[in-house]
């Protein structure tokens, strides 16, 4: 029963991305969607998912919500403008370091979440991620800190608070 729950909610979450991504909904958009969408559920939801039920909690969907908004209208704008200053004035200063930053969380998913913000947030970039000691090493265009704590309040501990809302 679980293997066919876990198919079903791949299988749905993959027609929903098929769909939006297209954005068609002609009836061979639809079919053709309908088809992928079976297909990615049987071959892929057995390393997809491993609890089913936590896909249908509506507080998990409430949190990704907030966390989207959060995150392209806000830390994304905010990383833009501070990036756009210094290419647009050399004066500004540029204080470029790798830094240790830890983390706490337990799942995959929420690592991946974290380290994904971070990257595509510009200024910063995950270079690697050290699981024995959960810690992300993050090249930041403008270091304000080399303490490993510091620098997750600057970095990621509003991807962290999400993520863990979210997947964990």
């Amino acid at each position: 029963m679980t293997k066919i729950l876990n198919m079903f909610i791949v299988a749905c979450l993959t027609f929903m991305v098929y769909i939006i991504f297209t954005g068609s909904s002609s009836v061979y958009d639809l079919v053709t969607g309908f088809i992928v969408a079976l297909i990615v559920g049987a071959l892929f939801s057995n390393i997809t998912l491993s609890n089913a039920l936590k896909v249908l909690e509506p507080r998990r969907w409430y949190y990704l919500l907030r966390y989207a908004i959060r995150y392209f209208i806000i830390d994304e704008t905010l990383a833009h403008v501070d990036v756009i200053k210094r290419i647009l004035n050399p004066r500004m200063p540029v204080n470029p370091a790798i830094v240790k930053v830890p983390y706490n969380v337990e799942t995959d998913y929420a690592k991946t979440c974290i380290a994904c913000s971070i990257t595509n947030t510009p200024g910063t970039v995950v270079v690697e991620i050290d699981e024995n000691e959960k810690s992300f090493y993050i090249h930041w265009i403008d270091a304000k800190t080399l303490e490993p704590e510091k620098a997750r309040e600057y970095i990621s501990m509003v991807f962290e608070k999400y993520s863990r809302k979210i997947f964990d």
